[in-house]
């Protein structure tokens, strides 16, 4: 049987149900993603792109039910350096772990944990629409801007320059994470209209 070819963008199939609006942004900012639940692709896959939206608990769930996945993962991404972008439930997931109906292991590559956020007076749970994104320094992939956002849940990151960015919602919370080749993002780029389509193309072309 002839040896699988790697995909250029690897775009991970699990069940998350932003999954075909990430493919459509990822082509309309100049890229061909290969949807894929297939561990071997990913593994050779040059860059990978993890979507998610609802429970933190059922998308690690999703991920961790394909035999081989979260190890082709990391083989890409931690040991050969192939850039990552974790979008919404997808950035969670990078976390130590989520609390929603109890404590969930997550994938450990951002050290931090997502809870439930705290509603301060005159702010509505969920965070819902358009909110700034506020760069904490200075990052090839997150420039400020404005984003759509549409959770619940926030990451606290442990290590505070692994923070990559902030939004304003009732205080400061994280809008976007990453250390080397690893990036997650709270908002929606595949909602985020101009803003998003740019960040999505300015991964393509990201050289960590």
């Amino acid at each position: 049987m002839p040896a699988k070819a790697a995909a250029a963008i690897a775009l991970i199939d699990y069940g998350a149900g932003n999954l075909r609006s990430v493919e459509n942004a990822l082509k309309a900012a100049g890229g061909a993603p290969t949807v894929t639940a297939d561990p071997d692709i990913v593994a050779r896959a040059d860059r990978i792109v993890l979507p998610g939206v609802g429970a933190f608990a059922a998308c690690m769930g999703g991920l961790t039910a394909i035999p081989g996945m979260v190890a082709a993962m990391e083989a890409a991404v931690k040991d050969r350096g192939a850039p990552f972008l974790g979008v919404c439930v997808g950035m969670q997931l990078l976390a130590d772990a989520g609390h929603e109906h109890g404590r969930t292991p997550g994938l450990g590559w951002i050290g931090g944990d997502v809870r439930l956020m705290t509603p301060a007076p005159g702010c509505k749970v969920p965070h819902m629409g358009w909110n700034d994104v506020v760069p904490a320094g200075d990052h090839p992939l997150i420039v400020p801007g404005e984003a759509y956002y549409l959770h619940s849940y926030v990451f606290d990151v442990a290590e505070p320059t692994e923070r990559l960015a902030t939004t304003d919602h009732g205080g400061p919370i994280t809008a976007a994470v990453g250390r080397d080749n690893i990036v997650g993002v709270q908002f929606h780029p595949e909602k985020s209209q101009a803003y998003g389509l740019a960040l999505l193309a300015r991964f393509l072309e990201w050289k960590p």
